[in-house]
């Protein structure tokens, strides 16, 4: 049992969310402390329950759509950075691609996240700008679904475009907001450009989602304070997911931290930001991951992919997605099994119809 002090505090804190209260950042350091079983059972019941509060049992689902795993980027954590010469890499085909996309909307997936590294064939300049332009309006005029792109740091002027072909959301994680941890894992990069673009996007009217990466020796301060300035940021969604070393690459010694630590971060996003979409990426831990996650608060299920589609994913790469385990029929059974169910398409479309309401208006 929790210490009769550290209980009282645990309800004062959860009885505020309840009530929409904001939390201190000391109270929300307080949350990611927590150990006992008894608390956090009563951390992710609170968070649940806010979570229903605004999207009653209802999940969403997005498809995957890593369409290519070039980079011109060395990101100390990812497997697919560009110093590592021994990676099987693709850049897939439009065809591949619409065949694929077409497959997830005739499945029931409500979004698709076109996901790439930061490929120079289609960031680098103007032409490949062109490119990328291109294979989104195929994607767009062949399912009708709303579109996530996750391109990295293009120019401003290709978000303007992608916005006019009628992309809904930008993603772009700063995986840290502590600015010389993220030094340490996206060498080279610039941490105010990369959060600019995010700025840049929302004025132009996407959708914003913003993620961190847990386990790559962040604080718990530096979690708390990510989770500010996700706030601050305006991002409509926003996520957390576990390191998974890879090979060949700086981390590849880490180890994977405990999941209580994403499970604990997934709750107290819900408790400070109750009415934005939370993911639940299959990516980490595949299928049974799923459950913990979804109890811990998430409401949105990322990186269905389509079996034998050649397509991969990016924690772990290839886990369940051949034997089927990441597409819509499995998790939709997965979601019975916790009395919850797959939201209507309309009931998505109509979510970001009112998320754009509340959007700046741009001049």
């Amino acid at each position: 049992m929790p210490a009769g002090g550290d209980m009282i505090k645990l309800e004062n804190c959860l009885n505020k969310a309840g009530a929409e209260i904001p939390l201190t950042d000391e109270e929300a350091l307080f949350i990611l402390g927590l150990e006992n079983p008894l608390a956090l059972s009563m951390l992710f019941s609170t968070a649940c329950a806010l979570r229903e509060r605004y999207f009653g049992r209802k999940v969403f689902l997005y498809g995957f759509l890593y369409f290519s795993t070039w980079c011109r980027n060395n990101c100390s954590f990812c497997g697919y950075r560009a110093l590592n010469s021994g990676l099987a890499r693709y850049r897939k085909s439009a065809a591949e691609l619409v065949n694929a996309a077409v497959g997830l909307r005739d499945a029931g997936v409500h979004l698709l996240d076109m996901t790439m590294g930061e490929d120079p064939f289609y960031c680098t300049d103007q032409s490949g700008e062109q490119r990328l332009l291109e294979l989104v309006r195929l994607i767009k005029e062949n399912t009708g679904l709303p579109l996530m792109i996750s391109p990295g740091t293009v120019s401003r002027e290709a978000l303007r475009l992608l916005a006019e072909e009628g992309v809904d959301w930008y993603a772009c994680y700063q995986e840290t907001h502590n600015r010389s941890l993220f030094q340490r894992l996206r060498p080279q990069q610039d941490y105010d450009l990369r959060l600019s673009r995010k700025k840049d996007a929302r004025q132009l009217g996407f959708l914003i989602e913003e993620g961190i990466l847990t386990g790559v020796g962040e604080s718990l301060r530096d979690i708390v304070h990510s989770l500010r300035v996700m706030g601050e940021l305006g991002a409509e969604q926003v996520r957390v997911m576990s390191f998974v070393p890879q090979a060949n690459t700086p981390l590849a010694h880490l180890p994977t931290p405990p999941r209580s630590r994403e499970l604990k971060i997934i709750a107290l996003m819900r408790l400070l930001y109750p009415q934005k979409l939370i993911p639940a990426s299959l990516d980490v831990d595949g299928l049974a991951g799923l459950k913990a996650r979804l109890e811990a608060g998430a409401n949105v299920v990322t990186s269905l992919i389509p079996p034998r589609s050649g397509l991969r994913g990016v924690s772990n790469s290839t886990l369940d997605i051949d034997e089927g385990c990441r597409t819509v029929q499995s998790v939709s059974v997965e979601l019975a099994r916790l009395g919850l169910e797959a939201a209507a398409p309309e009931d998505y479309v109509n979510w970001l119809a009112r998320s754009r309401e509340r959007l700046p208006k741009t001049g």
